[in-house]
């Protein structure tokens, strides 16, 4: 099947989009990449994302017009990235959009109540034309789960060493990690969980500083240039929710702007300049990583394949192997697949997966109470024919 996948991270930067083929089925599942794009939100329109993914940030009727609007950019996205690798849209079979997160209600025992993503997929499939699935994390949540890491799948699809424990680490406004056994082992169960902040508070660091004139700390050159303040490091690493057990997620909800605003005033009040503040954030980030791989790894990893925005912030990566000698660090694309493209293809796979109706949440990887089939389709106008097409198929 020809598929395209849409991702919009926590960061709210843009939409990644993917072209790829998916063949087979698990565990003979084929991934081939025909195109990749990734399209920036103009500013206005990240700003309202910000605004309404704030507590008390929008109303109802700014929720309902984004929706739409990202539902809008979505499907331009998903055309641009068909255009790019020279097919038509009647070429394309499937969409599996992630849509944009706005909140994520966890409750004070770790638990998950709800959780909100827009970009409304009925314009993505009334746009495109093409059968569109979307509202995965909703599922898993309604099943027990806490919604996210949903990558990890993909990651034990496609990632698993042949005879040692590999660790996948991706960085983005939140960081993740997919803890796999080797192919060697199948008695072995993998892991995965949120391990808390990624880009999103080193980013809203940087804005703020720069008074919007940067977006992120670029290579990590004002880490660089700053020293951690290792006293005030090891008090932000004593919140409690470092020490929560798997399952567990987290979002902008909790390591949000205005923590990075207040973080910033800390950081000044302790005598901090703004660098060094963002060099303590930053290995907060790594502090972070490294302790929960330490803590709650089923076996010590021989292997950290990194992904993610935060994968390409050198400063960043060198303080996390610091942190875990005897660990191989390495990026995803030595592995085939560019880092970048990741979460857009998983939830192309994903849209595949749950279109031949197979689960794709496990207990181990978001807590569900059993594995569940994702998403809710939205039907284009080739849904009659994909379904006559995948009924013969099966039926061969």
């Amino acid at each position: 099947m020809r598929i395209v996948g849409l991702m919009s991270g926590t960061s709210a930067d843009g939409i990644d989009a993917i072209l790829c083929r998916v063949e087979g089925s698990p565990p003979a599942l084929s991934v081939t990449v025909d195109a990749f794009r990734a399209l920036p939100f103009p500013a206005e329109l990240q700003a309202r994302i910000h605004a309404a993914a704030a507590a008390g940030g929008a109303d109802a009727e700014a929720i309902c017009r984004l929706n739409a609007a990202l539902g809008e950019r979505f499907a331009d996205a998903a055309l641009a990235v068909i255009r790019d690798a020279g097919f038509s849209p009647a070429e394309v079979d499937l969409i599996g959009s992630h849509g944009q997160t706005l909140w994520h209600a966890v409750d004070p025992d770790g638990s998950v109540a709800a959780t909100l993503q827009v970009g409304e997929p009925a314009v993505i499939a009334e746009r495109t034309g093409i059968t569109t699935i979307a509202g995965f994390r909703t599922r898993d949540v309604a099943a027990g789960g806490q919604g996210a890491p949903l990558v990890s799948t993909l990651d034990a699809l496609l990632f698993r060493h042949p005879s040692a424990w590999r660790a996948l680490q991706n960085i983005g406004g939140i960081g993740n990690v997919t803890l796999l056994p080797p192919l060697a082992d199948p008695a072995s169960r993998p892991l995965a969980f949120d391990t808390g902040p990624g880009n999103a508070l080193i980013d809203e660091l940087v804005r703020t500083i720069s008074r919007g004139g940067e977006q992120l700390d670029t290579d990590g050159r004002r880490a660089a240039r700053g020293s951690v303040d290792e006293a005030w490091l090891a008090e932000l690493l004593a919140d409690r929710w470092y020490a929560t057990p798997p399952p567990r997620t987290t979002g902008r909800e909790r390591f949000s702007p205005e923590l990075a605003r207040h973080l910033l005033l800390h950081g000044r009040n302790r005598g901090l300049d703004d660098d060094s503040i963002v060099a303590t954030v930053t290995a907060l980030t790594a502090g972070s990583i490294a302790d929960a791989i330490r803590r709650f790894a089923p076996a010590p990893p021989a292997e950290l394949v990194l992904s993610g925005g935060g994968a390409r912030n050198p400063w960043l990566v060198a303080r996390i192997a610091a942190l875990l000698p005897g660990v191989r660090v390495l990026e995803l694309a030595e592995l085939g697949v560019r880092g970048e493209e990741k979460e857009a293809l998983a939830f192309a796979v994903m849209a595949h997966e749950t279109w031949h109706g197979r689960p794709w949440s496990r207990p181990a990887f978001t807590g569900v109470r059993h594995p569940v089939i994702l998403g809710s389709i939205v039907p284009g106008n080739n849904h009659a024919a994909l379904l006559r097409r995948t009924l013969r198929e099966g039926a061969g």
